[in-house]
């Protein structure tokens, strides 16, 4: 259920004039989407509530939604190039596929909800009951892989502070998901505890509580992503990462011109001219 966690420079979220904007739209609702999930997965622990997994069903669409957005982010921000990920590996494992292993993972998990819901005070099915275990199994287990891509990042020009934030977000991220994956295992094995109460057993406390403590841990990560993000949105404010391997100098040479950036790190060091003469040349003078 975690989103992208990166600091590179090559990410557009929405148009070029309100591209801030949707970027702070974009961790905000990630913060209202775990808030959402807590407050669904709460409703469980009294013995189970219709209204709660609902709620459940609306945080994970809009986590989905979200890291759909990452991923065409990055995208737009190296031109729908995805042939850029031969020259530089880690926009391919990092800003490409975390964000669609998190989609993947949250749709997956979506499903066994609403298998659940499919179940609730209908005849017993055991076929669905598996598939719906399963899948709250399989979602999570793809959130931990996306977390453990989440901090496979290698910094160059990125300061301690800008490391420091990175880790304050995907660590809880990767905790969070590794609580769901383990309360899908608690699930699992109350659900066929006892077939009779297929509706009632198939919400397992334990399943919930580890949900919740997992929600309290994304939560965390997502406050310290709208920071990163505060910070990086400053004029002074974070030293980001670019493209490596030439992608930097392809992509710049392809949308025609290069950034500011590179040609201050690529100039020659010019010392000031300002209050200096200039030196006359001397003339050489024949001797007859």
């Amino acid at each position: 259920m975690v989103k992208l966690s990166s600091a590179r420079e090559s990410r557009l979220y929405g148009p070029r004039n309100d591209r801030n904007r949707w970027e702070y739209i974009n961790s905000g609702l990630y913060v209202l989407a775990v808030l959402l999930l807590f407050a669904g997965f709460t409703a469980q622990l009294p013995g189970g509530s219709i209204g709660g997994l609902v709620v459940v069903l609306i945080g994970l669409v809009i986590v989905a939604a979200i890291n759909l957005h990452d991923l065409f982010a990055h995208m737009a921000g190296i031109g729908y190039r995805i042939g850029m990920v031969r020259y530089d590996i880690q926009l391919g494992l990092v800003e490409l596929l975390v964000p669609f292993l998190q989609f993947v993972g949250s749709v997956v998990t979506f499903v066994g909800v609403i298998l659940l819901l499919s179940q609730l005070d209908t005849k017993y099915d055991g076929e669905l009951k598996r598939h719906a275990t399963n899948c709250l199994i399989v979602g999570p287990l793809i959130w931990v892989f996306g977390s453990i891509h989440n901090g496979c990042q290698i910094y160059e020009r990125a300061d301690s502070q800008t490391q420091i934030l990175q880790t304050s977000v995907h660590m809880p991220f990767l905790m969070g998901s590794l609580l769901f994956f383990v309360g899908g295992f608690f699930n699992r094995r109350h659900a066929y505890a006892d077939v009779h109460h297929w509706g009632s057993r198939i919400v397992a406390k334990s399943w919930a509580w580890l949900c919740m403590f997992g929600c309290l841990l994304f939560l965390i990560g997502g406050l310290f992503n709208l920071l990163k993000v505060y910070k990086m949105q400053q004029g002074n404010g974070l030293r980001l990462e670019k493209l490596r391997g030439g992608a930097q100098e392809r992509l710049c040479h392809i949308r025609g011109g290069r950034d500011s950036l590179s040609i201050e790190e690529s100039s020659p060091v010019r010392l000031p001219t300002v209050g200096l003469k200039p030196v006359p040349t001397p003339v050489p003078v024949s001797v007859s």
